[in-house]
């Protein structure tokens, strides 16, 4: 990934600059809203990462003369406002994710990587996605395990093609929040436990095999 990091603090920018760097992406940093609208419509950014509260303007009317300008690159604000209508106005502004500070660095990368999956075009991902004899075709949306047709409410159905889209890899509870409900950020309620719990009593319950497992402290995982 190719990072844009909008942050007047040298110490929080440069602990994300480290980070992205160890995971192995390039990021570039500048402290001001007037460097930030000059760096971000002539380069190609995967992402940006927006401070809030900046010196010479605050973050929220940066962003939406960024999408002024036609600038649709995605956006992840970071703030000390935590109260819902601040976040709700990062939103509306135009920004895709909202993360309260102090924020923890894998959570951030987490949602980085999901924004950049949201803007894959669905038209290269395959129809047909098949774990063990569970099958589920996108096209028809119709969901059979072995002979049986499984019927699903419209979240189970997008949890499940979530999980089959990544077979062997551990979904996290913020993706299914961002993938599933559009939540930008985490509303504190077993929503994701109660639907995954529902989906399992579908999917998994009426046969000898399990193919949804937990992983305790992560998320989510479907395999064979």
């Amino acid at each position: 990934m190719h990072i844009l990091i909008v942050e007047d603090d040298a110490e929080t920018a440069d602990f994300l600059l480290r980070g992205l760097k160890e995971a192995g992406d390039v990021a570039e940093w500048c402290s001001t809203v007037e460097e930030a609208l000059l760096m971000a419509p002539g380069k190609r950014f995967d992402a940006i990462v927006f401070d809030r509260m900046l010196p010479d303007m605050d973050g929220i009317n940066a962003v939406r003369l960024l999408r002024q300008a036609k600038v649709a690159t995605p956006v992840i604000m970071l703030t000390a406002m935590s109260g819902i209508d601040d976040r709700v106005d990062g939103l509306d502004a135009g920004a895709d994710d909202y993360m309260v500070k102090p924020f923890a660095f894998s959570e951030l990368y987490a949602r980085l990587k999901a924004l950049l999956r949201r803007r894959q075009p669905l038209e290269s991902e395959p129809t047909q996605l098949q774990v063990g004899n569970l099958q589920l075709d996108r096209t028809t949306q119709r969901v059979t395990r072995g002979d049986q047709t499984i019927d699903l409410a419209r979240r189970e159905y997008k949890i499940l093609e979530l999980l089959m889209q990544h077979k062997d890899e551990v979904v996290t509870r913020t993706m299914l929040l961002e993938r599933v409900w559009g939540y930008g950020f985490d509303p504190r309620t077993s929503i994701v436990q109660t639907h995954v719990s529902r989906l399992r009593n579908k999917i998994d319950k009426p046969f000898d095999h399990e193919l949804i497992k937990t992983v305790r402290g992560a998320g989510y995982v479907i395999s064979e």
